[in-house]
């Protein structure tokens, strides 16, 4: 497979590993766990553009993700979604959603402060996903 991230998702984000077929990331803005996996192709930009086992395998990637969030930070709500109109490569948005959160109930996208996390914040984050994701079969850590 040929891959290159995305500069934008490359800015945003950091990397926490790898799964079979998608690249799992961890958007650096504020709010709840933000993972984006991408399908490591480069060019890609639809879903309906992949193969038949593609397609399953993301569904397959993209339900473990979704039941992660759900299990480990017992969010209020799931948001899952491929926008892609900033950045046209292929990326699923697994959004760990709660009441609480800035944004709720509305999307995410342009109701935020645009405020990050901490390097130390955004590093134990990392680490607890990379632990947590470790369990998910082929799953190998950036």
């Amino acid at each position: 497979m040929s891959f290159t991230l995305h500069p934008r998702l490359s800015a945003d984000t950091q990397w926490i590993g790898d799964l079979p077929l998608c690249r799992v990331l961890l958007s650096k803005e504020a709010i709840g766990p933000w993972l984006i996996l991408v399908p490591r192709y480069d060019a890609l930009r639809e879903i309906h553009h992949m193969s038949a086992t593609d397609q399953q395998q993301l569904m397959v990637e993209s339900s473990s993700t979704a039941q992660l969030l759900e299990t480990y930070f017992s969010p209020d709500k799931i948001n899952i979604g491929a926008l892609g109109n900033l950045v046209p490569q292929l990326h699923v948005h697994h959004i760990a959603r709660f009441t609480t959160d800035i944004a709720w109930p509305g999307p995410v996208w342009g109701n935020t402060d645009g405020s990050q996390r901490s390097e130390d914040e955004r590093q134990q984050l990392v680490e607890r996903l990379q632990l947590l994701f470790s369990q998910v079969n082929g799953f190998t850590p950036a």
